[in-house]
């Protein structure tokens, strides 16, 4: 028997989903395990949203349609996109697919293998996967957490090479919430021009913004040259399960990944489609309300995770994770999320899967229930001190 591909030697998955199916075993075999692990809410979608699936369903929105999504969303989603960043992109500049997807389409259109790719450290761990199968060189930006965990467009501009072809920042920032500033974003638009390379603008947690507000670096070209807006419902509308994200970027590479989308999955499915319609028209104050409700459940896991001995944590200004520094309790990252899974019952994702920049920390996605979060320190602090 052959080999497999040379492709599938670089595949690394994703480690929240490894830790995923380790605490379902554990689940399944009767123990209680307080989730942090996924960046999932326990708070469900609006029933407007599921109602607008079950009006879809039974008005037979079941066939086959447009691989870069139904007309009507794509117009929504302009509507949405002139709200927020104040310019509004053409429907052919809008591609509907789930966010990893996004990921994955821009990096094949514009980066071959062995050239270079440069995000943050630590960043979101798909970045790290996709560059690895695909065979390209992934170049590590640090973010630091002296400067709250915000890239510095200066430290990019020092990483790009001749062989550099795509730069991909987030903010709010997976895992840290770090926040970037709008200087910064158009200092990172100006050093995407300047170098002549694509930008990919993860902004799925641009609804989860705290204390701050979001800026986009589509705003200097209005995604119509070299930047492309990642952006979906999983985290800003509870939409995890449905895995409906959406691109927008200039209209021959949306028309190229479009291509590739109706290669692997032929379409979203319509049904699912009009829920994101139903989730752009929600009403400013349930969008405010549900905000306001994140806030306080970060406040409230940042202040009991700084009460545990050998843990500091910074207060996130948006995303929905907490990153406790844990270099204090004498143990690695890897260690640290094993004693606490295996003596607590909590389970958290290890800094390091990352990046390097993420060892002496964990993830903690904080939007689940008070009791949860009460409960879950009190028995890390608890299993720590023994």
């Amino acid at each position: 028997m052959k080999g497999y591909s040379k492709l599938t030697e670089g595949l690394l998955g994703q480690p929240m989903l490894e830790i995923l199916t380790t605490v379902c075993a554990l689940e399944a075999a009767g123990k209680k395990v307080y989730r942090f692990e996924v960046g999932d809410s326990a708070i469900d979608a609006y029933p407007h949203i599921v109602d607008a699936v079950k009006k879809a369903l039974d008005e037979g929105h079941t066939k086959y349609v447009d691989s870069l999504g139904i007309l009507p969303l794509r117009e929504a989603i302009c509507d949405y996109t002139k709200r927020k960043l104040g310019f509004r992109p053409d429907v052919s500049q809008v591609a509907i697919m789930p966010a990893n997807s996004v990921i994955d389409f821009v990096m094949r259109s514009v980066v071959n293998p062995g050239e270079e790719v440069v995000f943050s450290d630590p960043g979101f761990a798909v970045y790290i996967a996709v560059a690895s199968y695909l065979g390209m060189k992934a170049v590590k930006v640090p973010v630091l957490e002296k400067n709250d965990f915000r890239l510095n467009p200066e430290d990019l501009l020092a990483r790009i090479t001749d062989k550099t072809r795509l730069a991909i920042i987030t903010s709010p920032q997976n895992p840290t919430g770090g926040v970037m500033t709008e200087a910064e974003m158009l200092r990172v638009a100006e050093i995407a021009k300047e170098k002549d390379i694509y930008l990919l603008s993860d902004e799925i947690y641009a609804e989860n913004i705290y204390d701050c507000q979001h800026y986009s670096p589509a705003v200097v070209d209005q995604c119509r040259e070299r930047t492309i807006i990642l952006s979906g419902f999983s985290k800003g509308h509870s939409m995890s399960g449905f895995r409906l994200g959406y691109a927008i970027g200039p209209s021959d590479l949306i028309a190229k990944m479009g291509q590739m989308f109706e290669t692997v999955y032929t379409c979203v499915p319509p049904f699912i489609q009009y829920a994101g319609i139903a989730a752009l028209n929600t009403p400013k104050e349930l969008m405010a309300e549900r905000v306001s409700r994140y806030k306080k459940l970060r406040d409230l896991m940042v202040k009991r995770l700084n009460e545990i001995p050998g843990i500091t944590c910074a207060t996130p200004k948006g995303a929905i994770y907490v990153f406790p520094n844990i270099t204090g309790t004498g143990l690695s990252s890897r260690e640290f999320a094993k004693v606490v899974l295996e003596k607590a019952g909590v389970a958290v994702v290890p800094g390091c899967c990352f990046g390097e920049g993420g060892e002496g920390y964990v993830r903690l996605c904080y939007v689940r229930d008070e009791e949860t979060i009460e409960e879950a320190c009190a028995a890390i602090k608890k299993a720590l001190t023994k």
